[in-house]
């Protein structure tokens, strides 16, 4: 029996520090990756605010394609909603929403994943004129784990988990809007 207290101990012991631990970490973290697109900057906005083009480039869009989506709104304006409901556990349950767009220039969406986990995340794209004819897209992602989901930050890199399906994403685009 003293054996069992012992293990029980060391348990709690653990698990206590793992959670002390946790209140001393970040709980948000930043993604961001950009790609040089051979196109005016106005071609590459207009083509990016409308969230459904996003089907013809982003990784996640096309991970299921059996995924059920459906749409409110008008699409390339603020308070547009993309839904999607897919039985892929990679895709899951959730919404896109536009929340703010600063007009060939910049695109602000909120992230609301329901399924496998819910959270609320942010998301954007930004364009940048390098020549009349080159555009700079910085494509990034801004997320928040609450205390104690964010003790699994520190053994997760968000950066390169996230950020391979970013630059991915963008090689799509780039290739989509550079065969326009």
């Amino acid at each position: 029996m003293n054996i069992i207290k012992k293990i029980v101990l060391a348990v709690l012991t653990i698990v206590a520090l793992a959670l002390i631990t946790a209140l001393f970490l970040t709980k948000n973290y930043a993604v961001e990756r950009e790609i040089t697109i051979d196109q005016p900057k106005d071609s590459v906005f207009n083509y990016i605010k409308y969230v459904k083009n996003q089907d013809n480039f982003s990784v996640w869009n096309r991970k299921d394609p059996k995924m059920i989506k459906t749409f409110s709104g008008t699409d390339g304006t603020v308070g547009f909603v993309y839904s999607w409901n897919s039985q892929d556990k990679n895709v899951g349950v959730g919404e896109q929403e536009i929340k703010k767009i600063l007009e060939g220039e910049r695109i602000d969406f909120e992230l609301r994943f329901k399924v496998p986990f819910e959270s609320t995340d942010n998301a954007y794209i930004i364009t940048k004129a390098i020549s009349p004819n080159q555009t700079k897209v910085k494509w990034g992602f801004n997320g928040k784990m609450p205390y104690p989901m964010n003790l699994m930050l520190a053994f997760m890199n968000m950066d390169k988990i996230l950020g391979k399906d970013l630059q991915d994403g963008l090689n799509n685009l780039k290739v989509v809007l550079e065969k326009k």
